[in-house]
């Protein structure tokens, strides 16, 4: 079994595979970037107890906040789902086995990325009472 310590060369051909290899290590600064200020809104500048279906709304009657969201959701599925193919890649050896593992790590990207597109696309807040009020800081 090879433990791989990520400090391996690039891959030198033009393929899908330095494609792959460059948007990990982009995707994964993107990513940070995003997660914390996620974290610093959602958990720092905002009491958890605040975070209702008002707040939600609230934030998504700005499109910069959906596409926020959107941005996050689109990198972390597709960063978290090339680093299972590469893992997937480096230790299922059986041809048809990785196919199959392959595909239904790619079906079950589609159907996450379609679910939290709809919902980004789709929220309409309801008009009425939403919750308790949180007082600002």
């Amino acid at each position: 079994m090879r433990i791989s310590t990520g400090l391996g060369p690039r891959p030198t051909n033009s393929g899908f595979e330095t494609f792959s290899w460059y948007f990990l290590r982009i995707s994964g600064i993107v990513l940070l970037v995003l997660v914390i200020v996620h974290l610093v809104i959602m958990h720092a500048a905002n009491d958890v107890s605040c975070t209702t279906y008002q707040f939600v709304a609230f934030r998504y009657a700005n499109p910069l906040w959906r596409l926020f969201d959107w941005l996050l959701l689109t990198l972390s599925l597709t960063h978290g789902m090339n680093g299972l193919r590469i893992v997937v890649d480096d230790y299922v050896h059986s041809v048809t086995v990785r196919f199959f593992v392959l595909s239904a790590l790619a079906v079950l990207l589609l159907i996450f990325f379609m679910l939290g597109t709809i919902t980004l696309i789709t929220f309409q807040p309801v008009v009425g009472n939403l919750g308790p009020q949180c007082l600002p800081r």
